[in-house]
């Protein structure tokens, strides 16, 4: 079953280059209703937790490092097939690859520095909703 909401992080690269708002209004254009938002640092503790699920990887440590130079945007985001529809509107990982008009390929500069993160799992979006906002956040 499919829900109608998913979670998505602008990462320090976006926001150092100041594309916040031009990342919203791709979001806002492609339909979806942001119920939750927030500028926040990660601290190098909860990068660890929350990209627990890569640890074994050998790009774990530069990921950590990456997710925490800078603050984010975490955003909750409301739609028909939500993580689906908003993993098409990112695109692929490597920005090469990603098709024309997707936010990676319009904002993101390498694998490693993508722009943005997209849950990737109906499950995942609520595991990392829960992870960055309170129940009393969300509208």
């Amino acid at each position: 079953m499919t829900t109608n909401r998913t979670f998505t992080m602008l990462k320090p690269d976006s926001v150092e280059k100041g594309n916040i708002g031009a990342i919203l209004e791709k979001i806002n254009a492609a339909g979806f209703r942001i119920v939750a938002l927030k500028l926040t640092q990660m601290t190098d503790r909860d990068a660890k937790a929350f990209y627990a699920v890569h640890k074994e990887r050998p790009f774990y440590g530069e990921l950590v490092e990456y997710m925490t130079r800078g603050p984010v945007v975490a955003a909750i985001l409301e739609k028909s097939n939500a993580v689906e529809d908003f993993r098409a509107l990112i695109g692929a990982t490597n920005p090469e690859e990603a098709a024309v008009g997707t936010i990676r390929k319009l904002f993101a500069t390498s694998i490693s520095e993508n722009a943005v993160h997209g849950s990737d799992s109906d499950e995942n979006a609520a595991i990392e909703s829960a992870f960055h906002f309170s129940e009393r956040e969300m509208y």
